[in-house]
Order: C-alpha cells, then structure tokens, then sequence
C-alpha cells in the first residue's frame, strides 16, 4: 500500500479492519478466508452495531486489496450487503453562531484554528499538514499540497486571519507545520486540533448541536454561496472531484430561499388587501 501511494490513514483502516476481521474468525487461517466468511462478518457488524455505509464499504475494500494484492485471488462483494445511501444535509453554523464562536476569549490557538478552517474551507487532515510555506500572504492564499484524493489545490487566505496567524507565529513560532505538536518541527495530530475546536465550541454554547471542525467547513461554502459565490469556483476552494457534491450547498442556501414568497402567504395577502 505504501509503494501504491496510499495514505497512512486508508493504511491504518486497511489494517485495522483486516485484524477485527481475522479476530471474528480465531479459528480460520487468514489464507483460508472466504467471500462468504465476510459476507457473515458484514451482516454480522449491520445487526449488532448497526454500520452503516461507509464502514460497510471500508471493510469492502480492505477485504478487495488483501484477496487481489496479498492473496492473489479475485473478489466481489455483493453489493446487496451494502446499506442503503441515506441523504442527510450537513450541519451548518448560522453566520450570528459564526460570529459568536469569533468572540470567545479563548487562547490564541485556538483563535488561529478555529479562524483558519472557517475562512479557508481545509478538511482536518489537511488543516495538520499546512506548513508555514504553504501560507501565500502576497497573493492572500493557502496551498493545500495533497489534498484528499492526492491533489494540490490554493484556497482562501483571509486578511483577518492572517493577522491572528502572525500573532500566533511570533507567540509560538512554529518551525515548518503552521500548527505544530509538542514536539517541535512535527506536525498537531488531527485529534489535538479537533480537541481545540470542541472546546471552543463548547465555551460558546454549542455543546449539543454537534458542530465540529467540518462544521465550519460546510459553513465556509455554504455563507460563499449565498453571498453570490458561484458553485464551480467553491468547488476548487474544497477540493471537490464532482460538481455534484457542492450541490449540496444549494439545499443549505438560506440568502435563495429569503426571496421566496411562501404561496400561503401571497394568497392570505391577496385576500386581506382585496377585502380592503
């Protein structure tokens, strides 16, 4: 998987998966696995622990590369075992609960983190591999160098931010990752910057509403659109591979949906002024 170019993350899940299933199956050498022994163990982690999709499918996967790579063998998993794809809109911070988290009087880190994500629109994996470098202050933009899916891309430096990020460079003075971890010249592990997010969250109130680093990034995209930002530019700032996914947003625009006269509404209208 290293020499095919994965990441440490899918090497990790690969990994793990393969062991919880070799774990269900003691009695089963790893070479004597079948395809219906995996069906089992997929129907078996849907009842009990209702998985959903995507853990259906990294298990899929997992199971794919070690039958074609380790085991040499061919391997097709039903796609019947797959659990429906369930639509759900993302969780967006409103711009009045934007504004909000912006005037916690939390440390400066936190400040830096929370600003960053919201204005630039990284995913987390990317936010912990920005480095210093990266931060275009001339041409006011972040480079984000292998992205999810393996793609360089620039997105959004804000003016206001980069005002707190220059306090925080001459607090902490980070050496080569913009957000380092306790040890110096190594980049914050993803958990350590999700912590600093949780926590800022909430100190702000907004402990229940399950708002998280991805959170504001949704939120990013979503206040671009409805300030007239249109969907292929928020699709390069994201690192999107399909226009479909940032059509997403178009469900979460609210400045569209103000314009819309509710038809209830226009015909009680109607009504009061023709009685008039």
């Amino acid at each position: 998987m290293t020499v095919g170019g994965y990441s440490v993350r899918s090497i990790g899940n690969y990994v793990r998966e393969m062991r919880f299933i070799f774990e269900y199956y003691p009695d089963v050498s790893p070479t004597d696995l079948t395809a219906e022994q995996v069906e089992q163990y997929i129907c078996y982690i849907k009842k009990v622990f209702n998985s959903g999709l995507s853990k259906c499918r990294l298990v899929a996967s997992s199971v794919s590369f070690y039958y074609k790579q380790i085991l040499k063998r061919p391997y097709d998993l039903p796609s019947k075992l797959y659990p429906r794809r369930k639509f759900q809109l993302p969780n967006v911070m409103s711009t009045e609960e934007i504004r909000q988290l912006l005037n916690l009087s939390c440390n400066l880190k936190q400040q830096a983190i929370i600003q960053l994500f919201y204005s630039s629109g990284v995913r987390l994996e990317e936010c912990s591999r920005i480095k210093i470098a990266d931060i275009d202050s001339k041409n006011m933009r972040i480079k984000v160098v292998q992205g999810k899916g393996k793609k360089d891309r620039y997105t959004l430096l804000s003016s206001f931010a980069l005002t707190t990020l220059r306090e925080y460079f001459r607090k902490y003075r980070p050496i080569t990752y913009l957000f380092e971890g306790t040890r110096k010249g190594k980049g914050m592990h993803c958990r350590s910057i999700e912590f600093h997010v949780e926590l800022a969250m909430k100190q702000a109130g907004f402990k229940d509403k399950g708002f998280s680093a991805h959170t504001l990034r949704h939120s990013f995209a979503t206040h671009l659109l409805d300030t007239g930002t249109d969907l292929h530019t928020i699709k390069e700032l994201l690192g999107h591979s399909n226009l479909s996914t940032t059509m997403v947003y178009l469900h979460l625009q609210t400045h569209r949906c103000s314009r819309i006269i509710n038809p209830l509404d226009q015909l009680t209208n109607q009504q009061s002024n023709g009685s008039k």
